[in-house]
């Protein structure tokens, strides 16, 4: 039965993997499967099935609609030349000093886009390019920079849905999640220099990435500390800039240098103020922090009073709270730049075209592993939404399984099995929602925190992105460079797994 249970999830990785199936098509196929296999072999009906698919897809909304809209925001500031302008400010960033430039555009500038959900992937590729980084260095760093502190992405999203599945708050989870953001963010920091200059660029630049690592743990810390675990990304992205400017400035090196700007950016220096040019995102960031600073009553009126459930199933509401997630944020910051970016109808125009041809299946993709998950964990459930036996569940049949497999050893697969479901959902978040219930199951049964199993679980998940398909594809598309994902995903996949491995080991520690 553990085989039948996982058949799903091995249908969407073998298509993904060697029929190179887009990530939302592979998702339905994997849909209908989980569907099927919940019906035929666990008896549940298909009311529940429907409903629970349908939960699944409304507690994806915070992913699928930041897709949306960060896709939007993405493709308006294209259209009116402010990606251009600061294109033109980082190319003179730290010039003579490489791993930290490195460190500040993908680590330090790419944690703090994500912090607030937008897409570094899309972003960063054409300034590295135009830094002079080969194609395949420019795909392959920004996802991978995207790793270091993806639990804390979009308002901290995937620990929001984490607490919310485990039932601990948003702080506690935020603690335990800290544990793993130093040694991990100094070995993304290290893979990175590997991919640019090998072993040799790797240890000109060990300083700045354990530098970059205790940056990365100390803000961690120190949020879920202060009861701001949710901006722990802007408050670190932010930090690890200054500390690498600082780094720089120590060595006697320039922090900027303006000579360096090609033709078209210093046309973009002339056309637009910098500041009208990040406006968006000065919008978005303030914003952000407002709405999520504990002595402002921001957080607790949008986060808690305007919650907005809606109880698909009964006993389980799912939380809206459309007015403190990042997609509602994002628009508006999109909709108050107007005035200072002032784009033309044309411009518009263009935007909303090239809007409606790149959203939409990103967004589904990211919806439909949600749907997948909340069949796994309402699976032999009948109409009355109570388990006819609790061992008769998808969850329940791969949690014995495991437990029997591997026992207390089963901590140093958990990092292993969120890589996994990372892959093959391309989101963190996703994941989350797909393997905790089977994490907790399973601590329950050999007597281990199945917090932490889960926690180092999303860890591994997010350390997927720099070989998820659809993340890869996005970037090499930022360059016009579709087709060289596949080389960058074959040399990506060692790098992830070799991280993955620390993160178990450090797991593996942790519970003993």
């Amino acid at each position: 039965m553990a085989l039948i249970a996982t058949l799903p999830l091995i249908v969407v990785l073998l298509l993904l993997v060697f029929r190179h199936m887009a990530a939302d098509r592979a998702g339905i196929v994997g849909w209908f499967l989980a569907a099927g296999i919940a019906a035929i072999f666990f008896e549940t009906p298909a009311r529940v099935i429907a409903l629970a698919s349908l939960s699944g897809l409304t507690a994806s909304l915070p992913i699928s609609l930041v897709v949306m809209f960060s896709i939007l925001q993405m493709t308006y500031m294209q259209e009116v030349g402010a990606i251009d302008r600061i294109s033109a400010l980082i190319k003179g960033v730290a010039r003579d000093e490489r791993a930290a430039q490195i460190i500040i555009i993908n680590i330090g500038f790419g944690t703090l886009l994500t912090s607030v959900g937008l897409l570094p992937f899309s972003i960063l590729p054409p300034i590295m390019l135009s830094l002079g980084f080969t194609p395949f260095v420019a795909i392959a760093l920004p996802t991978l920079g995207f790793d270091a502190l993806c639990s804390y992405a979009i308002l901290a999203i995937p620990l929001v849905v984490f607490a919310h599945m485990t039932g601990i708050n948003i702080d506690a989870a935020g603690a335990i999640f800290a544990n793993f953001a130093p040694i991990l963010t100094v070995c993304v920091a290290l893979a990175m220099l590997y991919l640019v200059g090998g072993f040799r660029m790797m240890r000109r630049g060990l300083l700045p990435a354990v530098i970059t690592g205790v940056v990365a743990g100390a803000a961690a810390m120190v949020c879920c500390r202060l009861g701001m675990t949710i901006l722990t990304g802007i408050v670190a992205g932010g930090g690890i800039i200054c500390a690498m400017l600082i780094y720089v400035k120590a060595k006697g090196g320039k922090v900027y240098e303006s000579s360096v700007q090609a033709d078209r950016g210093r046309s973009a220096s002339r056309n637009m103020p910098l500041v009208a040019a990040v406006s968006p995102w000065l919008i978005l960031m303030v914003a952000s922090a407002l709405a999520n600073t504990p002595c402002l009553p921001f957080f607790e009126r949008f986060f808690e009073r305007l919650s907005l459930p809606i109880t698909i199933i009964p006993g389980s509401p799912e939380y809206l709270r459309p007015f403190w997630q990042a997609y509602f944020w994002i628009l508006v910051s999109t909709l108050l730049s107007f005035p200072i970016l002032r784009p033309t109808r044309a411009q518009l125009r263009m935007t909303l075209s090239k809007w409606m041809k790149r959203a939409p299946r990103p967004a589904l993709a990211a919806a439909i592993y949600f749907a997948i998950a909340y069949i796994y964990n309402h699976s032999g459930k009948g109409a009355n939404w109570q388990l006819a036996a609790e061992s008769h569940s998808m969850i329940a049949v791969l949690a014995d399984f495991c437990a029997s497999a591997f026992g207390r050893f089963y901590s140093f697969t958990s990092p292993l099995l969120g890589l996994i479901g990372g892959f093959i959902s391309g989101s963190e978040t996703s994941a989350v929602a797909m393997l905790t219930n089977l994490h907790l199951a399973v601590g329950e049964k050999i007597g281990l925190s199945g917090v932490i199993l889960g926690a180092a679980s999303a860890v591994g998940a997010g350390l997927a992105t720099v070989m998820c398909p659809a993340k890869l594809q996005n970037s090499a598309a930022s360059i016009d460079r579709i087709g060289m994902e596949g080389s960058v995903m074959r040399k990506t996949i060692a790098i992830s797994v070799v991280i993955t491995l620390v993160c178990a080991l450090i797991t593996l520690i942790w519970t003993l």
